[in-house]
């Protein structure tokens, strides 16, 4: 694999911001030439898969100020700084929905947006939930829905559903 390493040379500081930071480096390529890559290094977070005992999947509705738009995704979060993935998933599942579960799963990790992110987000399935109160973040704003899996899948395939770890957590627990 030697002949696809790219080896750093140098780093340029461009933003260092609350939830990323961005950076311009100078690599060496495999064939000896400098070339220039601009990354956003990002904490890394999680998302969870949580089924109720039914079957039904439990979803959030939010508005994500990048794209402009409502969304419906799995519960999701950022890591505080050395936060331990499993603690988190744990947290952001009662913040944003009010459910704790009794059994959480691990899929996988995936690497959102490699070719200039380090952002990785660690996938869940919760199980045995138990309902409690939601407490939300102060400037976070969620509904909360509950969809059978054949409403996941017509959202799916009529592009309702469109956020990617949501798409591949709902696949991955599907299996």
């Amino acid at each position: 694999m030697e002949h696809l390493t790219e080896k750093f040379i140098s780093a340029e500081k461009i933003y260092d911001g609350k939830i990323l930071k961005v950076h311009r480096d100078t690599v060496m390529l495999p064939n000896n030439r400098e070339a220039t890559r601009e990354v956003v290094d990002h904490p890394g977070a999680v998302a969870v898969v949580p089924i109720l005992d039914d079957g039904r999947i439990v979803l959030v509705k939010q508005f994500r100020y990048p794209i402009g738009k409502v969304t419906l995704e799995i519960p999701a979060g950022k890591l505080d700084n050395n936060e331990d993935p499993e603690e988190c998933v744990a947290r952001e599942l009662r913040e944003e929905t009010g459910y704790v579960a009794k059994q959480m799963i691990k899929l996988t990790s995936i690497y959102t947006a490699p070719g200039f992110t380090n952002e990785i987000i660690h996938l869940y399935i919760a199980r045995d939930l138990v309902k409690k109160e939601v407490c939300p973040d102060e400037d976070e704003f969620v509904d909360v829905e509950i969809y059978t899996p054949s409403d996941i899948n017509t959202m799916i395939n009529n592009s309702t559903i469109t956020d990617a770890k949501t798409l591949i957590g709902l696949l991955l627990a599907g299996r």
